[in-house]
């Protein structure tokens, strides 16, 4: 384990004592959602994963330090201070050299996740290949560290903001299982489905927690992607979505947005364009997935016990 974590006496508690913990990830508090909602989010999705009997461990970055598990005072700095930089794998050595604030997105948690031996992370929806990366080359770290990190990934498939099917392709290249959590499509964020057949699907999370230990047990080091739809009656029409994201993508284009900032702005005009439904949709998804996450971890930590 790096001795640049600091790990929350209860999250080090149950590692030790190989007890079922969550990791989750910072950025969607820091720059996913506005305050006070973050924080309420933030809160209630740590107290789902209590309530399925496991640990949480919101991961961020304080004082050259990878603090996993934050405590509720610095939950609320992350959801407050403006002054917080967006963390991928590229900048964590960076931003823990400068001491400064930095809220984790999906690569950087899962980095720290692997180096803390947290095999469940807990997301909204994974970063990928951007529309148009055939010009930009724009392709999350995201699915870099899927490829290297022993960590599965409870998500509602990708951002509907990205190209869909290219991602899937990125997967398949790393060698990361994606699988539909009773389903056999692969979800799209905002929206249950995508048209996108998956190759592989369960019912249980004990089927997860199964799939995971013989991905592992063969010495693979990738990831693994659990794809699990947002409930029904909060999600979005697929045709509407997809306007709001055409115009969205030809104002960050005029814009001139590029980069780390494109998926904020994004979301940020998806929200104003959808008058909020969005973020409505983006927090049940994220309620749901912290509910089959937890699930998941307790389900791993008896394969293991």
């Amino acid at each position: 384990m790096s001795d640049l974590l600091d790990l929350r006496p209860d999250v080090a508690d149950a590692l030790r004592e190989n007890r079922p913990v969550v990791a989750l990830e910072s950025t969607i508090i820091s720059h996913g959602m506005p305050y006070p909602t973050n924080l309420e989010v933030a809160r209630r999705v740590e107290e789902i994963v209590r309530e399925s009997g496991a640990v949480p461990a919101t991961i961020g970055l304080l004082e050259g330090r990878i603090k996993v598990g934050l405590t509720e005072e610095e939950l609320s700095l992350f959801a407050q201070a403006q002054d917080v930089a967006k963390v991928s794998t590229r900048d964590l050595g960076l931003v823990l050299a400068a001491g400064t604030k930095g809220a984790t997105t999906v690569a950087a948690t899962m980095i720290a996740s692997d180096l803390a031996g947290i095999r469940v992370f807990v997301t909204g929806g994974l970063g990928g290949v951007h529309r148009g990366a055939e010009q930009t080359y724009d392709i999350s770290a995201d699915l870099t560290e899927l490829g290297r990190r022993r960590v599965a990934v409870v998500c509602a498939g990708a951002k509907a903001i990205l190209d869909l099917p290219k991602t899937l392709e990125v997967l398949e290249t790393g060698g990361v299982p994606v699988i539909g959590y009773d389903t056999q499509e692969f979800p799209a964020f905002y929206s249950q489905t995508s048209g996108l057949t998956l190759s592989a699907s369960v019912e249980t999370a004990q089927q997860a927690a199964l799939a995971m230990k013989s991905h592992w047990e063969l010495g693979l080091q990738s990831g693994l992607v659990l794809a699990n739809p947002l409930p029904e009656a909060d999600a979005l029409d697929e045709d509407e979505v997809e306007a709001y994201i055409g115009q969205a993508l030809a104002e960050a284009d005029a814009a001139n947005v590029s980069g780390k900032d494109v998926t904020p702005f994004l979301l940020q005009r998806l929200g104003e364009l959808s008058k909020g439904r969005t973020l409505k949709a983006n927090i049940a998804l994220v309620e749901n997935n912290a509910r089959l996450g937890g699930n998941l971890a307790v389900a791993f930590a008896n394969l293991k016990a």
